[in-house]
């Protein structure tokens, strides 16, 4: 695929034209079950990457110890705590507490509208330029690994399909992404919706 070169400042200017406050950009259905119930507030922080002159996301695997989404790929990231009036505030304690990322050492972007997901988080992604390599510190409760996948290969439509999911306990189905593998690792759910919303907002998802 043709991919273009994107710059910082591009994707600054590309994230502030697409967010509106409040917003959900959420596509798999779950919005309107959703309607009179009351959502946890939690934030992810997508981390960039240069690495030989390409960008890359960073992920983490969640060990099987987690209340939530066990051993699945995801962003650092997770609920609000009292006294944080903004999603940067939470995604980027959580980073530090997940993988020893200083939040003096994120250069933020902006944010993505919010997705919720079927565990029903009502998730704000925050975007940010993070150093390569740093040391990293997982917590050893929460993350198993930290590792990377190219933002050319995460836009090329070739890796990844839309499947059709019934959760368990549910009547209805839900569209669901899936990434096929890539360095031992499977991206799928709501981290690769999150992905996706991203990769739009750059204009390089083209389904």
């Amino acid at each position: 695929m043709t991919f273009p070169r994107l710059t910082e400042a591009a994707i600054r200017e590309n994230l502030r034209l697409a967010y509106r406050p409040g917003l959900v950009a959420s596509t798999d259905g779950y919005a309107d079950m959703y309607t009179d119930l009351r959502l946890v507030c939690a934030a992810v922080l997508i981390p960039l990457i240069v690495i030989k002159e390409e960008w890359h996301v960073v992920y983490t695997r969640r060990t099987e110890a987690v209340e939530h989404h066990k051993g699945q790929v995801s962003f650092p990231g997770g609920g609000c705590e009292v006294g944080e009036s903004t999603p940067e505030q939470t995604a980027l304690r959580e980073a530090e507490e997940e993988i020893g990322l200083k939040p003096g050492d994120v250069r933020l972007l902006g944010k993505l509208n919010e997705v919720l997901t079927i565990t029903r988080y009502r998730v704000t992604p925050v975007v940010g330029v993070i150093p390569w390599p740093f040391e990293i510190r997982t917590e050893p409760a929460e993350v198993e690994r930290v590792f990377t996948l190219p933002l050319a290969w995460l836009a090329d439509t070739v890796n990844w399909e839309e499947r059709s999911i019934t959760p368990a306990g549910s009547e209805r189905s839900f569209p669901v992404i899936y990434y096929h593998q890539y360095d031992g690792e499977i991206l799928w759910g709501a981290t690769a919706r999150m992905t996706h919303n991203f990769l739009s907002v750059l204009g390089l998802l083209n389904e």
